[in-house]
């Protein structure tokens, strides 16, 4: 078992270095600009245009930067902003849930097109769902005792000198946190394949994911997207489907699911790290994307016919 287990360390540190430079070299400078924005007095003037949609939802406009690196790129580097910028524990909560749903967007929406569903669906469920999800939160979650400091005002009267020595401690401590978290994902997921934990998983979960909506033959891929991420698992989900070991209705409904509810063992826990509580950004997606794909299913019975015959969870 120790051989095993020193295998599966050995074919992951590599992969993991270079996992790790290519996610660094997004991050850090998408850090930077934000902090140049910051320091330049771009940031407020930012924040105030969004500031009317983002209060809907109880955040401050600086929110608005988060999100859309999320989206357009993915969850280190939306940590890499938040890092910067200075928001209270309950909106980077809320931050959380919306940036978990919809990150990462022009590569994973492509890779579930590239497995049957549209690309306008696929972001309207995703955008749709962060923000449905961030006003429940917003509802839900309780008033933040700690004191938010407004980025706009200590803008005003911080030094460059002292800001950047700030952002070079922050950043360079989560440089570090990332190679680490990343490393150690990697070889959980070796260990995992290894002694076939993989395959066990599948067969337990096989039934609840169902009461979720998702075919019990989606469930390997189900485990691969909540373990590689949708970006790091893209070639095992297309690998599956071009090769009919699942038939396109029922990868169709499982991108409806994973589209809301993925990685939720590496994203999450690099929110954990900062500080973020594991449930209020885990239970709100599954029970979203489980939601979700039942409207689906309905809505495939109420308006495609042809879609009752195999409308059941045992189909293909």
């Amino acid at each position: 078992m120790i051989h095993r287990i020193a295998s599966c360390i050995r074919q992951a540190i590599a992969p993991a270095i270079k996992t790790s430079r290519w996610i660094l070299t997004i991050t850090v400078p998408v850090s930077f600009a934000v902090l140049l924005l910051k320091l330049t007095g771009l940031l407020p003037i930012m924040a105030r245009i969004f500031a009317p949609l983002f209060a809907w939802f109880g955040m401050p406009g600086e929110s608005a930067l988060v999100f859309v690196t999320a989206g357009l790129v993915n969850i280190y580097a939306c940590i890499g902003v938040i890092n910067t910028l200075e928001l209270s524990s309950r909106t980077v909560t809320i931050l959380a849930l919306m940036c978990l749903i919809s990150h990462n967007l022009p590569v994973e929406t492509a890779v579930q097109r590239k497995t049957g569903t549209p690309l306008s669906r696929t972001l309207m469920v995703r955008l749709g769902a962060s923000f449905a999800g961030a006003f429940i939160l917003n509802i839900l979650l309780p008033a933040d005792t700690q004191l938010m400091v407004a980025a706009t005002k200590s803008m005003v009267v911080a030094e460059w000198g002292s800001e950047l020595m700030d952002w070079l401690a922050g950043t360079s401590y989560l440089c570090i946190k990332i190679v680490f978290l990343i490393t150690l994902l990697m070889i959980l997921q070796r260990v995992l394949e290894e002694f076939g934990i993989t395959r066990m998983l599948t067969s337990i979960l096989k039934y609840p994911l169902m009461a979720l909506g998702i075919p019990h033959q989606a469930a390997f891929l189900w485990i691969v997207a909540n373990t590689l991420g949708l970006a790091y698992g893209a070639g095992v989900i297309i690998d599956q489907v071009e090769r009919g070991e699942l038939s396109a209705k029922n990868a169709d409904i499982l991108n409806y699911h994973i589209a809301i509810s993925h990685s939720l063992l590496e994203d999450t826990l690099l929110f954990v790290a900062i500080g973020v509580p594991f449930l209020w950004i885990t239970i709100p997606r599954v029970i979203l994307a489980g939601i979700t794909v039942w409207l689906k299913r309905l809505l495939d019975w109420t308006f495609m016919p042809r879609a009752r015959a195999g409308s059941n969870l045992e189909e293909d």
